[in-house]
């Protein structure tokens, strides 16, 4: 149990994260991870002018209580002081779909947008239970800015297409989005528009993963880069996507669609496969000589947590988070 009150615990996080915060207050970066900074029922996240409270208590009683103590310690804050906007709460255990999805706690209308290395991203802090734009894959998104020039880009599971747009800010060819949820592939497009990208309409695709990647590969088309991004789990009447059991066969789904010479970005967020489950099942695919493991990419800092208290449910080492981001060549028959 915490030994710390939520103000000295959200002090020490605030101390630590001072850095990231930007003149203009655009960016977005997490400001506090109790699960691993002494306060395993409370998250906050920072979306430009307006805090995320991730309320994860078993019970809404506790829950509610841990959001208002850390609420009016952030509104009192001094680095908040001038700018900050809303304040929303998520409670994970309401049996209210909008209090999951997200309660205005104070302040006005939350942000619309941020900006990360350079590039806007639309978000809608209350669409869904996440916030619309994954803290945790941020060193991906600049990767993709750094390495994507002149390349055809297939984004599977997109969700918000933040990968897809990171991709075009550093002059990719073309990029396909593909998500079974056309509301967020429309946000992907509000992103579009923010950054003056051309949005070709037949480059979203509202598909499920598994006829739409038959689709492509009975039509021949391929791709220089595949990043593959699923959720948890998840059953269709076309397929079932399952990362705790099935990591294997979703890659090798998409292997076909890779030019050769080609990059598979795979990324297993499952909090229950270890970090050396995932690098075996990794080896096993990149036996046959045909798939090389060339990086992993860790977790950004400020999402991991300054301050380790207790253990992870499962290690994730060779990675650094349950967040397990993998770039890999490929090579073609």
């Amino acid at each position: 149990m915490p030994t710390e009150s939520i103000p000295a615990l959200l002090e020490k996080a605030l101390a630590a994260r001072e850095p990231l915060f930007d003149s203009r207050h655009e960016t977005a970066f997490r400001l506090f991870n109790g699960f691993s900074e002494g306060q395993p029922h409370l998250s906050l996240d920072l979306y430009a002018g307006t805090v995320i409270f991730h309320d994860y208590a078993p019970d809404e009683s506790t829950g509610r209580a841990l959001v208002r103590e850390a609420a009016d310690f952030i509104q009192k804050h001094p680095l908040f002081a001038g700018w900050l906007r809303a304040g929303i709460a998520k409670y994970r255990s309401s049996s209210s779909p909008a209090e999951r999805r997200g309660a205005l706690l104070f302040g006005g209308k939350p942000d619309r947008k941020v900006r990360e290395h350079g590039i806007w991203y639309a978000v809608d802090l209350t669409m869904n239970r996440d916030a619309s734009l994954y803290l945790d894959t941020r060193p991906l998104r600049k990767w993709l800015i750094e390495n994507m020039r002149g390349k055809s880009v297939l984004n599977t599971f997109a969700y918000t297409g933040s990968f897809g747009v990171a991709a075009l800010a550093g002059g990719a060819a073309r990029v396909v989005q593909m998500d079974l949820n056309r509301q967020f592939l429309n946000l992907a497009k509000d992103s579009y528009s923010l950054n003056g990208f051309p949005i070709h309409k037949s480059d979203f695709i509202a598909q499920d993963f598994f006829p739409a990647v038959s689709r492509f590969k009975h039509a021949g088309e391929t791709f220089d880069c595949v990043l593959i991004d699923p959720p948890f789990f998840s059953s269709t009447t076309r397929g079932r996507v399952d990362q705790e059991h099935e990591n294997a066969r979703l890659v090798n789904k998409v292997r076909p669609l890779i030019n050769d010479g080609g990059t598979l970005i795979a990324i297993n967020n499952a909090l229950y496969v270890s970090g050396r489950e995932y690098m075996q099942t990794l080896e096993t695919l990149c036996a046959d000589g045909y798939l090389k493991i060339r990086d992993l990419m860790p977790v950004p800092g400020d999402f991991v947590g300054y301050q380790t208290v207790g253990k992870p449910i499962t290690d994730p080492a060779p990675f650094n988070h349950s967040t397990k981001i993998a770039i890999l060549d490929v090579r073609r028959k």
